[in-house]
Formats: C-alpha cells, structure tokens, sequence
C-alpha cells in the first residue's frame, strides 16, 4: 500500500515518516508526484486547510493522501499566528525569520503561554476518510535554546519535558508533539483501511 504525504516540506516529511514508521506502507511525498501543483491554503482553519490538502492532492495523484496544517495559537497575541504560522513574518519567509517576529512580539509580555495544533486529514481519490488532531502546550521563551527541529522549535518549550522542541531528540519531540499525537490517532484508521481494501 502506498501513502501520499501532500507536503513539500522535507523537515516535515522526515519527522511523519519516522511516526509512521512501524505502518507496512511506502510513503512518497508530493515532491515525488511529476506535475503535482501546489494546493492554496486559503482556509480560515487548519482543519479545513488539512482537508482541502488531502482532498485535492489525493484526486489529482489517484493515491490515497495523508496532509497536515498546523497551527500555533499565543495567547498574550489573541490566538496569533494561529493558521498563520508557517508564513507568520510574510510569504517565502524562513523558520528564523518567523522566529525573530515571535520573539519581537512577545517582547516584555509576562503572559507567555502558547499551544501548538496539528490536524491530520486522511482521503481517498473519492472522499475524505477521517481527521484527528493533536495539541501542545508550552510557553514561548525568550530567547533560542537548541539546535534541533525546525519552524518555532528553539523557542516552544513544552510543559511536559520544560525542554524546547529544540532540545530533544527526534524521538522524544515526536513523542509529545502535536503532530506525533494527530498522525499516532490516524494509524488505526489506515490500519482498518488497508484491511478493508482487501
């Protein structure tokens, strides 16, 4: 059985294969699908963002398609960047550059809560099969500790750990991590699937 991931994002790609692991499935990615174009994320929601992946890049590959968005909500920013968060400090902006705004914004606040959300969609050439989400909660530190990750990582230090994402192994980020959580809900979804389709 073969599994689309409908990303382009080889940060993300390594990180879903590594949770998905132990799933006897061979997971491409959208970059291996000549000719796939980029799906607009215009969505007010990341669950609808996630869905509106799934669906279009499973109709347009014939595959059966996992996609993910994800979302950081700051409470002392009114929920920001929230469905914004990949392009918080503007289009074509880097993982640092994203970082640097947080950090500008968040600037003497005391309030310095923040939750991360991943909604994994999961269709089929024909419909959507399910969803599930996962959340984090963690505050935003000051300043960048640890080097691993990617995106907001050295600065979102989880309430579980009182590391950033920055400081842990990728196994112990995936452990915890809203979008280990959203994909590890979904397994036994494809699982019954697979099962299902023969």
């Amino acid at each position: 059985m073969k599994l689309l991931l409908a990303t382009r994002n080889k940060d993300k790609i390594v990180e879903i294969k590594e949770i998905l692991e132990d799933l006897d499935v061979e997971i491409v990615s959208a970059s291996d699908i000549p000719g796939m174009p980029d799906v607009i994320e215009d969505q007010d929601t990341i669950k609808e963002n996630a869905i509106k992946k799934a669906k279009e890049c499973a109709a347009f590959s014939g595959m059966l398609t996992l996609a993910d968005d994800t979302g950081l909500f700051v409470e002392a920013l009114d929920g920001k960047p929230g469905v914004y968060a990949s392009r918080f400090a503007g289009e074509n902006c880097s993982y640092k550059d994203n970082r640097n705004k947080m950090l500008k914004e968040m600037k003497g606040k005391t309030n310095r809560k923040a939750q991360f959300r991943t909604v994994v969609a999961f269709a089929s050439p024909q419909e959507l099969i399910e969803t599930a989400q996962g959340e984090v909660d963690g505050t935003i530190i000051e300043s960048e500790i640890g080097t691993g990750g990617f995106g907001y990582d050295a600065i979102f230090r989880a309430v579980e750990t009182g590391k950033t994402f920055g400081e842990m192994s990728e196994k112990e980020k995936n452990k915890i991590s809203h979008r280990g959580r959203a994909f590890r809900k979904m397994i036994p979804v494809i699982v019954e699937y697979k099962n299902m389709s023969f």
